[in-house]
């Protein structure tokens, strides 16, 4: 008797193979939100930055040196550092154009 019961209970109940993956696809999803998509945007705003840059730009670099751009090529940039002292980077070595406030700005604060 506790043979027949125990083998009702214990019917094998069908497993959808969706419901395997499922743990998986939520981990994808947010992997993605919270890591590739802000990367990937990262990554967009850098390349305008790159594509934008100009004479007369400061700019600081991935090293950290401040400086004003003095020529631009195709894939370096050649950056015033002080008075008698100007390197040559390529484009991609720099993380940021410092935008300096108009004296509009400076006087209103």
């Amino acid at each position: 008797m506790v043979n027949e019961i125990f083998a009702q209970t214990t019917q094998a109940q069908p497993v959808s193979p969706l419901s395997g993956l499922m743990p998986l696809i939520l981990i994808f999803a947010i992997f993605y939100f919270l890591l590739i998509r802000p990367q990937i945007r990262r990554d967009k705003e850098h390349k305008k930055l790159i594509a934008n840059l100009k004479k007369g730009d400061q700019v600081i670099t991935t090293g950290g040196i401040f400086g004003t751009i003095v020529n631009v090529k195709p894939d370096t940039v050649e950056l015033k550092i002080s008075e008698n002292t100007k390197i040559q980077l390529l484009k991609s070595c720099i993380s940021q154009v410092i935008v300096e406030k108009t004296t509009e700005e400076k006087n209103t604060k």
